[in-house]
């Protein structure tokens, strides 16, 4: 049985190394060891930070708040003195280490923690709803931080904060499975394509080896990651690129996964989130209209007096917990289909001209389930014309597919381009904020902004303070209260969680930023909470339109 403390100090091991590869050989040596299934997989999802599958229901829903909490209990250290702690430095998982070493107070009923036990724990915690459930959380966190040693505490934070800082990802952990059970990596990374679930890849390959993982199936009710598209620079581009070319109008709206399958509708969004709950209006529209034993992709969007409202209210709709009958009645929805993953099995290694034959036969088209138009052509004005529509009808541009090309889960690729009429945008990732002067002081009016490095570490480019309705700032004050770890006067650090899409007019070298860039004039476009922090735009992207700058204007 594996006990935490050694699955903690393999993490501090492995956080060490920069390597790769070193990192890469480190992993797979020790899940070749563990010979528990229970406790493979849950090493496998605790090393990339998750508790649970990403488009698992289960959340084990603890916020920053609750951590300062469970800690007091547990230690008896104060409050100030923890929030020193993360200010001073920049980690809560390091800081909870030391809160932990200065406890001041010892339990007779500690006990030495094993992975199975921060499993079932975490589990308990994340199927606590209703009232009296964060009293509950905070008692049965402060037990773990009671038998927690101080490395211990540091995992654990990281853990429940969904930030282990280990430098593990996808890649990693596909190569380390495919070393420790002797698999080609591509077979790995089908087999997660499919399942997404690496914990659960990795007891498979364990188990049965090749044969096992090459047996894994795409199963309605549970997500599959949705093919992503690359920009394309210009028709031209894209009509070199693609000889067999299909064309579509690019929706300003929100991916969706729709499953129709043992009289359920299951709706996931981008992040594989399940908003089923959410849309009652369309698993009603999908029961009606959609043949069952199917895995659809589309796109939802938000209308009013039939153009297309803002992508910020599909998300109001997917956020949406309470009174969301009247929440549909005010913000009503359409869904485009324009492709389909599951027809009473995979279709996923047929070409698009096929899937697109299944996924018209699948729908019953109304005035709220729709199939995307499409014109194949190669003629540059035919498609210039087809994008002009596009943008008079209030979408952003078109999608330029290949027809022959196989749906690849998860994988940006040549096989889909993206041509947009808006100016070049970035998505980065919310680090820190300030909260703003007269009416507004009550509101966080400003926010910074950073990009990842290789490692996935946050790099600093910037605030942007502009682009925001009152409205916007309220909803994202109560968004981003509970995501605060440090609050020093006027000035918030954040639990990096959230995404902005954010305009600017250039970007600057500057050394004020870790990052060596400064956008100029940042104007705030959307929230982007249908992208992961993973998602973000990097520094070599950042680097990259800098340098188009120059190339733009002839210097």
């Amino acid at each position: 049985m594996l006990t935490f403390q050694e699955f903690s100090k393999f993490c501090e091991s492995v956080e060490r190394i920069s390597s790769t590869l070193e990192k890469t050989a480190k992993i797979s040596g020790f899940i070749k060891e563990i010979d528990d299934e229970d406790d493979l997989y849950n090493t496998i999802l605790f090393l990339m930070g998750r508790v649970h599958p990403e488009w698992s229901e289960k959340d084990v829903g603890i916020g920053i708040g609750l951590i300062y909490e469970a800690l007091r209990v547990s230690t008896g250290v104060e409050k100030r003195i923890i929030e020193n702690l993360v200010r001073e430095k920049g980690d809560f998982g390091l800081s909870a280490e030391e809160v932990v070493r200065k406890k001041k107070q010892t339990s007779l009923f500690s006990e030495e923690l094993t992975v199975k036990k921060v499993r079932e724990v975490l589990d308990e915690i994340s199927s606590l709803t209703g009232e009296g459930s964060q009293k509950r959380k905070i008692i049965l966190l402060s037990e773990l931080y009671i038998s927690c040693t101080p490395i211990e505490a540091r995992y654990l934070t990281r853990l429940i904060l969904k930030e282990m800082r280990l430098g593990v990802g996808e890649g990693i952990v596909r190569d380390a499975i495919a070393r420790a059970f002797g698999i080609d990596a591509e077979i790995v990374e089908r087999a997660y394509m499919v399942t997404n679930d690496y914990g659960k890849v990795a007891v498979t390959a364990r188990k049965g080896g090749k044969d096992a993982l090459l047996s894994l199936k795409i199963t309605p009710h549970i997500p599959v990651k949705m093919m992503l598209a690359q920009v394309a620079e210009n028709v031209e581009e894209a009509v070199k690129e693609i000889k067999h070319l299909g064309v579509e109008w690019k929706f300003d709206g929100s991916r969706v996964q729709i499953h129709y399958a043992n009289g359920k509708v299951s709706i996931f969004s981008r992040r594989l989130e399940n908003v089923t709950n959410a849309l009652p209006d369309i698993v009603e529209e999908v029961k009606k209209n959609v043949k069952e034993g199917v895995i659809l992709d589309g796109e939802v969007i938000a209308v009013k007096d039939g153009k297309p409202m803002p992508f910020q209210h599909v998300l109001r709709r997917f956020r949406r917990k309470h009174e969301v009958s009247k929440m549909a009645e005010k913000i009503p929805l359409i869904v485009y289909f324009y492709d389909i993953i599951y027809d009473e099995g995979s279709v996923i290694d047929l070409p698009l001209e096929e899937r697109r034959k299944r996924l018209i036969s699948a729908v019953s088209k109304n005035e709220v389930l729709k199939i995307a138009e499409q014109v194949v052509t190669r003629d540059p004005d035919e498609i210039a014309r087809i994008f002009n529509s596009a943008i008079e009808a209030g979408h952003e541009g078109v999608m330029l597919k290949n027809l022959d090309s196989k749906y690849i889960p998860g994988k940006r690729g040549k096989n889909w381009l993206k041509l947009k009429a808006t100016m070049e945008t970035l998505d980065l990732v919310v680090v820190g904020g300030e909260w703003g002067e007269g009416k507004r002081s009550n509101l966080i009016s400003s926010y910074e902004l950073a990009c990842l490095d290789e490692e996935g570490n946050l790099l600093k480019v910037g605030k942007v303070a502009t682009g925001f309705t009152d409205e916007d700032l309220e909803e994202l004050t109560e968004l981003f209260k509970s995501e605060i770890e440090v609050e020093e006067g006027k000035k918030v650090v954040f639990h990096p969680k959230y995404v902005f899409e954010v305009a600017y007019q250039e970007i600057q070298r500057s050394p004020k930023y870790e990052s060596g860039y400064a956008l100029r004039f940042p104007r705030f476009v959307r929230l982007r909470d249908d992208k992961s922090v993973e998602e973000a735009d990097t520094i070599e992207r950042v680097a990259r339109l800098y340098e188009m700058q120059f190339r733009s204007k002839g210097t």
